[in-house]
């Protein structure tokens, strides 16, 4: 299992099937122990500990059909509105993020709320999905968010995670290729990092995405380590907005991109302003909280005002 630890840590494995003859709970615990002891202790510090709540709010009600508008719900998941046109990534809107056992999810418990719930999202035109590791691709999540009005955009070999019968339409993409969803062109692009959410499905895709609705264009990073890729995106025409992973970076380096390569990353795409994301969520990896954002800015130096923003539950809009 993944959500945010690379491979080769000390992830999660599926349970035998001896285990899951006893009692699930028992199988369960005694499996997490037996392959992961410092994640149980975690897990079990984690029950005593609250949820806190998102420091901001954002009121999509009240975003106009015209121009774009974005808020930053928590880790990789972004409310846009494009020309009248909503987007969602990533959307993560569980307590944890893991395997699930009925009720019972066995991962990673967030720090903060997401700044809205499902039910006060207005009508999502377009889920993109960036690959299946468990803190960007929350099945539970995705379930709550089926609508026969709402179209997915994912990664290559992941639609099987999906009941994609009760969307409108599933598209599966690869590098380079592109869907059309009503005004948006989606493409995908490769981007450093992988897609595997167990360790025997290596075959699944992981994709950065760019999202162009008339003049408007927005880049989507997904997740991902320190490439050279994404200086191919830039054209004649910058993008507005480009959705950043800035932290997990430490220890996992090899994984996740630091503050200031997602900067320079985003200067090489041309990209005006950039949405740091990925961070301040959940616990991923030993950087100090405010780390990330902190470096970020440091990064940008005299270029500051381009930092779309830094709290989950704010607001970014030009008109």
């Amino acid at each position: 299992m993944h959500t945010g630890i690379p491979r080769g840590a000390a992830t999660l494995h599926r349970p035998a099937a001896s285990d899951i003859q006893m009692h699930p709970a028992i199988a369960t615990a005694r499996w997490a122990y037996r392959t992961a002891p410092t994640f149980w202790k975690r897990y079990s510090e984690d029950l005593k500990r609250e949820v806190r709540r998102a420091p901001a709010r954002p009121n999509p009600g009240a975003w106009p059909d015209t121009g774009l508008h974005a808020a930053w719900l928590g880790h990789t998941t972004v409310l846009l509105k494009l020309d009248g046109m909503t987007i969602l990534t990533d959307p993560v809107f569980s307590d944890r993020v893991g395997l699930n056992f009925g009720p019972l999810t066995l991962g990673i418990k967030r720090l903060v709320e997401p700044a809205l719930r499902v039910v006060e999202l207005p009508k999502v035109d377009l889920i993109v999905l960036s690959h299946a590791h468990f803190d960007h691709f929350d099945v539970p999540t995705l379930r709550l968010l089926e609508s026969r009005r709402t179209t997915v955009v994912t990664a290559a070999k992941t639609a099987d995670l999906l009941r994609a019968n009760r969307y409108a339409a599933v598209h599966e993409l690869g590098w380079g290729e592109t869907a059309q969803v009503g005004a948006a062109a989606v493409r995908a692009f490769q981007v450093n990092h992988w897609g595997a959410r167990m360790r025997n499905d290596t075959y699944r895709g992981y994709n950065g995405y760019t999202i162009d609705i008339g003049s408007r264009r927005i880049l989507f990073g997904g997740d991902t380590a320190a490439t050279t890729g994404f200086r191919a995106l830039r054209s004649s025409r910058p993008y507005d907005l480009a959705i950043m992973p800035v932290g997990a970076y430490d220890p996992w380096i090899h994984y996740h991109c630091t503050p200031e390569q997602a900067w320079e990353m985003a200067n090489d795409a041309g990209a005006e302003f950039v949405l740091p994301v990925h961070h301040q969520t959940f616990k991923l990896s030993s950087e100090p909280y405010l780390e990330p954002i902190s470096r970020l800015y440091a990064a940008a130096g005299n270029q500051s005002d381009r930092v779309a923003l830094d709290g989950i539950g704010q607001e970014f809009t030009i008109a």
